[in-house]
């Protein structure tokens, strides 16, 4: 059964990258989520990828939330022409508000920090704590290397066979949303038992 997702929270780079399809995509997945009435969850920040992505759905008159911690707002980071803007104590605390406004997580292209936020959310799902639909949009083949990472996790026996669709991905914004409206959680728990290996 499809969900109707009021929040997406996105992960992505506070740089923009160095090849001009990242802002690209960041603007196509703007238009798509401003389009379909979602509301834009994010880090809250004025730079790279993530000031692109929230200007641009609040352009297409869409909403954008962000949370961002108080030391990045120190350092003159934050977005204050946002729908909303929550400033928190702590990483920890950013993490924990965006996971708690949000139905749904994609990521786009980013680095540790983007990997950072997406696996603890893919942890999460992996343990029950939440059932909602992770993704990444898999922009010019940029996320290619970490899902062959997670087979090659999935070969060894460190990840459930079960498990292998807990990250969804696509090249394409709305194609990607749409696998997330679709997502079901799996119903196996994350242990696998010495008879399984």
């Amino acid at each position: 059964m499809a969900q109707n997702f009021q929040r997406v929270c996105v992960y992505c780079g506070a740089n923009p990258g160095f090849s001009p399809v990242y802002k690209d995509a960041a603007i196509a997945l703007a238009d798509v989520l401003a389009a379909a009435n979602i509301t834009l969850v994010y880090g809250g920040s004025s730079v790279g990828l993530m000031g692109i992505l929230a200007d641009r759905v609040l352009a297409q008159g869409g909403q954008a939330i962000g949370v961002i911690p108080q030391a990045l707002v120190d350092k003159e980071l934050a977005h204050h022409g946002l729908t909303e803007l929550h400033i928190v104590d702590s990483m920890h605390s950013r993490k924990a508000k965006m996971a708690e406004l949000a139905d749904a997580f994609i990521a786009l292209p980013g680095g540790m920090g983007t990997l950072e936020e997406l696996f603890e959310m893919l942890t999460w799902a992996q343990l029950g704590f939440h059932q909602k639909g992770c993704g990444v949009l898999n922009v010019d083949g940029y996320y290619e290397g970490l899902l062959n990472f997670l087979e090659g996790a999935i070969s060894q026996g460190f990840i459930r066979d079960d498990h292998r669709h807990l990250l969804l991905s696509h090249d394409q914004p709305a194609d990607l949303l749409e696998l997330l409206r679709h997502y079901q959680a799996p119903q196996q728990p994350k242990w696998i038992t010495a008879d399984e290996t």
